[in-house]
Order: structure tokens, then C-alpha cells, then sequence
């Protein structure tokens, strides 16, 4: 219930604060998705801290290079996966060894500390580089995603399923769409997905929203359409949406979102929402228009507007904006410019080529 998830994490959160954690903290996160994860996030997020998903399957050298890179001061994991990353001068909080320590901290709410400007996580994006980018996310930008948003339902009677890496940032809104809202969360299990699997747990569990990459979307489309469609909403993207099996899915009268959006814009930047096949031309789905809380710009390469029709570059502003790059002050210098459009205002270049519909959708 949620009593005993907030109980639990208040207990982690005064732990944590025992051993230093505080605002602008960062943690490293060595657990697996499941109810260990769940609280282990809100646990950092209640003691002021921003997590760093420092996920299995990751070679450890590289996790210890990311853990280094992001500024990491904690660590919390499980006994196991702890023991990959952590080296000899990291304070190390295990969920499993310290059970019963943890369990004597107060289950009370611990005293707020920061606001909506301190970090909320880091999560890595290799970019157009190849080179791993630390983004650092502030709390205003998860709330701006998922809270007074109409792109999709955040209603408490959702059920969303948390399907996504949790070092994805897809995750982002399965978890706090689903917790910020007061909606049931399915977490499938930490392993490989399997279609079948997956469409068997949609059906079981009941599940209303559900993100997937395009990918993914196309495989279940084709293959488990029958669970699909007890899915109310489909939010899918990350790459372009493939026509046939978005027709198919609107044809059996689902909804389906077409989410677009950098790591260093929250997650989502624009959606546009499907309930009928005609909104689907030739080339595919558009990507709509800028979420709540959100500003989008096509420019040219001298920071110009465009007209309608014309290709120009995608720029991004509002309140889901990252602060940066952690620990990389010239790579958010390039990327995170000035806004010509509103003092002191910052817009990231997503370096897309969009262009304006005359209905003002992208």
C-alpha cells in the first residue's frame, strides 16, 4: 500500500540522512527494479538527495566510471551489486545487510529540504557522441511531466506497468506518473522481457498505461495485439512510429501516443495523441505539440524563426529543461544556449530537423 511504500521509505530517508545524504547528494542506485528500487528512490528523494541508476548488466568498470563522473558520495544497493561498484571510499548503504538498522529509523515523514531547482537524479545518455553524458534533472521537471498534464491520463485509477531499464528515462514517467498520482504501479520483473510474458502480465494485472519504444510497440502490435488492446493508453517513441501497426492499434479503438523527447528535456517535449486512424499520414505519426510547462522553437542557424513548412532545428525550453551536463560545464555551454525569447531563460538544442503543420503540430 502506499502507507507501508512511504513508511519504508521514510525509514531509508532518515538512514540516510544519518550518514550525510542531504540536498544535492548524490546516490548511487545498485538495485534492481522491484519494490527494493521503488523504495530505495523515494528514500533518497525524502532525504533531499538525487539518485544515479547505477543498473546490473553494466560492466562494473563502467558504473564505477559513471559513479565517479556523476559526483556519487553514497551508495545504496543491494548486498551483491554493491560489491561490483563500490570501492574503498564510498559510504555504502545495503538494503539487505543494514535491514534491520534501517528499520529502527522513525517511519515519520522527515522535514522537507530544497525546492523544485535541486536534483532529482542523473541518469546517463550516450547522445550523438558515443561519449556517456551525465544529465542532472531537477525535481520541477519530473513534477512538470506527470503532474496538471493533459498529453495523458495521470488519474489515481491508472495502472501503469514500470517495464523500462530503471537507468532509462522512460522510467521516469512510469514511476512518478504512476506515485505522484496515486495509481497502482506493476513493476515487471527484474529480466529479460519476453512478448509473451509481458502480454500475459497485462492482461492479468489490468494494466491501463504502458510506455514502450517503437520497437517494441511494433513487436507487441504484431504479436500480442489481443493484450494490447485492453491497454487504455500506449505511450511509445524513441524512434518513428511504424504506420501499419499504429493504424492497427487505432482501428481497435485504443488510444496511442506518440512521445518525443530528449534525457535532457524530461522524457517528453512533445506528444501527440491518436484515437483515429486518419490523424496517421503516409510517413507515419507526427510528434505533436509541446507539453504542459514546455516552450519548443524552429530555428535557423541564426537562432531565427522559420515558417511553417520549412525544416528548421528543434529547440526546447521550459520548466522540464536538465540543469546540464553534471561535471561537464563545456558540453552544457554547446547545448544549453541562451534564449533569445526570455531574459535569463536557457533553450536546449536537440540538433532534430522539424517542421511546423499549419495546425500546429510537429
Amino acid at each position: 500500500t502506499y502507507t507501508q511504500l512511504n513508511e519504508r521509505a521514510n525509514q531509508l530517508a532518515h538512514h540516510l540522512r544519518a550518514v550525510g545524504v542531504g540536498s544535492e547528494v548524490r546516490v548511487g542506485l545498485c538495485v534492481e527494479r522491484g519494490v527494493k528500487w521503488l523504495v530505495s528512490v523515494l528514500g533518497v528523494v525524502k532525504a533531499g538527495g538525487a539518485y544515479v541508476p547505477l543498473e546490473a548488466g553494466v560492466p562494473a568498470e563502467r558504473l564505477r566510471w559513471m559513479k565517479r563522473e556523476a559526483g556519487v558520495a553514497v551508495v545504496v544497493g543491494t548486498d551483491a551489486q554493491v560489491e561490483e561498484v563500490a570501492e574503498s571510499a564510498d559510504v555504502v548503504v545495503g538494503v539487505d545487510g543494514e535491514k534491520e538498522l534501517i528499520s529502527r529509523q522513525p517511519r515519520s515523514n522527515p522535514s522537507l529540504r530544497g525546492s523544485g531547482g535541486n536534483l532529482a537524479y542523473v541518469m546517463y545518455t550516450s547522445g550523438s557522441t558515443g561519449t556517456p553524458k551525465g544529465v542532472g534533472v531537477p525535481q520541477r521537471a519530473v513534477a512538470r511531466l506527470v503532474l496538471g498534464s493533459s498529453y495523458a491520463s495521470f488519474s489515481a485509477d491508472e495502472v501503469w506497468m514500470q517495464m523500462a531499464p530503471v537507468s532509462f528515462d522512460a522510467s521516469t514517467l512510469e514511476v512518478w506518473g504512476a506515485l505522484l498520482n496515486g495509481a497502482k504501479l506493476v513493476v515487471y520483473p527484474a529480466r529479460e522481457v519476453s512478448l509473451e510474458e509481458v502480454g500475459r502480465e497485462l492482461t492479468r494485472r489490468g494494466v491501463t498505461s504502458l510506455w514502450l519504444t517503437a520497437a517494441l510497440f511494433e513487436q507487441m502490435q504484431a504479436y500480442q495485439p489481443e493484450a494490447l488492446k485492453g491497454v487504455r493508453q500506449v505511450l511509445a517513441g524513441g524512434d518513428v512510429l511504424p504506420a501499419q501497426r499504429v493504424r492497427e492499434r487505432l482501428r481497435e479503438g485504443g488510444t496511442l501516443i506518440n512521445g518525443y523527447g530528449p534525457t535532457e528535456n524530461t522524457t517528453f517535449t512533445t506528444a501527440y495523441r491518436m484515437e483515429d486512424e486518419r490523424q496517421v499520414g503516409t510517413r507515419g505519426a507526427p510528434i505533436g505539440k509541446p507539453v504542459e510547462g514546455t516552450e519548443v522553437y524552429v530555428l535557423d542557424g541564426r537562432l531565427n524563426p522559420v515558417a511553417v513548412g520549412v525544416p528548421g532545428e528543434l529547440y526546447a525550453g521550459g520548466e522540464g529543461l536538465a540543469v546540464g551536463y553534471v561535471g561537464r560545464p563545456e558540453w552544457t555551454a554547446e547545448r544549453f544556449v541562451p534564449s533569445p525569447y526570455g531574459e535569463g531563460e536557457r533553450l536546449y538544442r536537440t540538433g532534430d530537423v522539424v517542421r511546423w503543420r499549419g495546425d500546429g503540430v510537429l
